[in-house]
């Protein structure tokens, strides 16, 4: 029936070459190279610090500039409580601050989004 209305269909159609037909000899893979182990490029760096840690003027970037100085530390606990530390501020991260404690020398580690006052003595 489609020959009834398309009679000369076939004869329209391109004709294409046959396929190559492929080599019969098959030839082994070639081994792939090994990565290299722990090799750095020749010019590694560590990134630079985040410009919260060394610019002034954000909190941590100005309490970085006190580090050694001792230092008394007020946090907000909830919408009501204020906590008071005191001691040597030794480190200053994004997050955090490190004082030692005058009694003990023990480190304490505290959120710097809760502080609220900081008072520096000279």
């Amino acid at each position: 029936m489609f020959n009834d209305f398309y009679p000369n269909y076939y004869s329209m159609m391109p004709m294409y070459p046959p396929m190559p037909s492929m080599p019969s000899k098959t030839q082994p893979p070639e081994p792939m190279p090994a990565p290299p182990i722990n090799q750095l490029p020749p010019n590694f760096e560590i990134e630079p610090r985040l410009p919260v840690q060394d610019d002034i003027n954000y909190t941590q970037g100005y309490l970085r500039t006190h580090i050694g100085e001792y230092v008394k530390v007020e946090f907000l606990i909830g919408t009501t409580m204020l906590v008071d530390r005191e001691g040597t501020l030794v480190d200053v991260g994004i997050s955090y601050i490190v004082l030692q404690e005058p009694q003990t020398d023990d480190y304490l580690m505290c959120d710097i989004y809760s502080i609220k006052f900081v008072q520096i003595f000279k």
